[in-house]
C-alpha cells in the first residue's frame, strides 16, 4: 500500500451495515482521509450538502433512498461533483451499467480488496466544478 493521499481529500461513506461502515471508516483514516459517514440515502444527501466531500462510497442497496437515487441527487446538486464510487454487492454487468447511468464513476464489489480501493482512491480527480448558468 502506501499510496495515501497528498492531504487529507474528505470521503463519504454510505453504508446501512454498521460493522461495514466501521471498518471502511477505520481504514480510510488509516490512510489519511477525513472521512463523514452515513447509514442512509437521506443523511448521505444531508452529509454531501454540508460538507462536500471530494469521494463518495455508496452502497447501492440502501434503507429508503436507494445508492443509485443518491448518485443521482448529488450529481444535480448544485457545487462540486465528486468522485462516486458504487461499493455494492451487485456485480453484474447490469449492475455495472446502472451505477454508471446513476452517475457513478466507479463500481466495485463487495467484499472490496483494499488495494484495489486505495489505488482508486488514490487516483480519483478532484471534484468537477460544476458550471453555472449565466456565466
Amino acid at each position: 500500500m502506501g499510496l495515501s493521499p497528498a492531504r487529507a481529500r474528505r470521503v463519504l461513506i454510505v453504508e446501512d451495515n454498521p460493522d461495514n461502515r466501521l471498518a471502511l471508516h477505520t481504514l480510510l483514516e488509516l490512510w489519511g482521509y477525513a472521512v463523514d459517514e452515513a447509514p442512509d440515502g437521506a443523511q448521505a444527501i444531508q452529509l454531501h450538502l454540508q460538507h462536500r466531500p471530494e469521494i463518495a462510497l455508496i452502497d447501492i442497496g440502501l434503507p429508503g433512498i436507494s445508492g443509485y437515487d443518491v448518485a443521482k441527487r448529488i450529481r444535480s446538486a448544485p457545487g462540486g461533483q465528486p468522485f462516486l464510487v458504487a461499493l455494492t454487492g451487485y456485480g453484474r454487468t447490469d449492475d455495472r451499467r446502472k451505477a454508471l447511468e446513476a452517475g457513478f464513476d466507479a463500481h466495485l464489489v463487495k467484499p472490496v480488496d483494499p488495494d484495489e480501493l486505495e489505488r482508486l482512491l488514490a487516483t480519483a480527480p478532484a471534484p468537477a466544478p460544476v458550471a453555472q448558468s449565466g456565466t
